[in-house]
């Protein structure tokens, strides 16, 4: 039952691992900017900042899964693409 909740959550959000080990799941939307300083440090809208294991290409990587599942990438490129074709 557990495991069944963290793949739904999953779904809707990302999985990380704080610094000092323990795993937790973030809603990406909340994210303002991640960085390297050098340990990854990501920023929320909030201020709040989180020092993470994972590296920042892992961390966009996570958010870009999270945006085409929900719909928010993928749509934009294809009514570029479709603009481009049409001249506008």
């Amino acid at each position: 039952m557990e495991q069944v909740l963290i793949n739904l959550l999953l779904t809707y959000m990302i999985q990380l691992t704080h610094f000092r080990g323990d795993t937790f799941i973030l809603n990406a939307m909340f994210i303002e900017r991640v960085q390297a300083l050098p340990d990854t440090t990501i920023t929320l809208h909030s201020g709040k900042k989180l020092v993470v294991k994972e590296s920042v290409d892992d961390v966009v990587l996570a958010s870009m899964t999270y945006y085409q599942q929900i719909g928010l990438v993928g749509s934009q490129q294809k009514v570029g693409v479709n603009n481009d074709q049409q001249g506008v």
